[in-house]
């Protein structure tokens, strides 16, 4: 999968910086309903509860491309070119499926660490009742059009990171918290709860280009800050 670049060493605070100014990508009349009735359930407020919510959604399309993999792995078995193309889109489906998973745990812990209660609409049934229509809009999404549930993927994982820049310029105190859970071990350099949601923020946009890919709209995909001085400088 041909995405952007990735240099050697990442600066969060200028991607979070890049993801607080670039414009949002233009939203579909579905993107932007799923948006609103999230809003509708949560408020548009953005809380630790309101992201334990997103990343609960935030695994589902995933798993469900990788089922689909499978049923065409079986059809086309004979076909290497196939096989290739699902064993791929597979693999990276079970990525992001873990760093969404992840990420809900490092929310639930900073919710623990806290002393936040789950809002109401955690609660057994709302969760329930939006994972099951979820689950259904994104296999049928998956089996009509591939393409456009990656493209819509793509729209959700912009909202994401957008959210989580926004959520993190509103809590500059999170800078002065140090992270003390091994939770955060499984990224190097991750010393604040500040930099565990900056990188967060990166990991949805990264989805997002992922997903940008698999749409076959590469030209969407946004390129990282950290390290464009270092090539400007290579190239004079």
């Amino acid at each position: 999968m041909e995405t952007v670049p990735k240099p050697d060493k990442i600066d969060l605070k200028k991607e979070h910086a890049l993801s607080l100014e670039r414009p949002p990508y233009p939203y579909s009349l579905s993107a932007r309903f799923f948006y609103a009735s999230m809003d509708l359930v949560t408020g548009k407020k953005t809380t630790l509860a309101k992201t334990k919510l997103i990343e609960t959604l935030a695994c589902i399309p995933y798993r469900a491309w990788e089922i689909r993999q499978y049923g065409r792995l079986t059809r086309n078995y004979h076909r290497d070119d196939l096989v290739q193309e699902a064993e791929q889109i597979m693999v990276w489906s079970r990525h992001a499926q873990d760093n969404e998973y992840w990420h809900l745990r490092l929310i639930n812990e900073k919710m623990r660490q806290d002393g936040v209660k789950d809002a109401w609409y955690l609660s057994r049934l709302i969760p329930f009742l939006m994972v099951t229509l979820y689950i259904i809009m994104t296999r049928l999404m998956a089996f009509f059009s591939i393409r456009r549930a990656f493209l819509f993927n793509a729209q959700f994982e912009d909202h994401a990171e957008r959210t989580y820049a926004r959520f993190v310029a509103d809590h500059p105190e999170w800078d002065e918290q140090p992270v003390n859970t091994p939770l955060a071990d499984r990224v190097e350099g991750l010393e604040t709860w500040g930099d565990v949601f900056r990188r967060i923020t990166l990991d949805e946009r990264e989805h997002m280009n992922e997903s940008f890919v698999l749409a076959g709209r590469p030209e969407h995909q946004v390129p990282y800050a950290s390290g464009n001085e270092e090539k400007a400088d290579a190239s004079a």
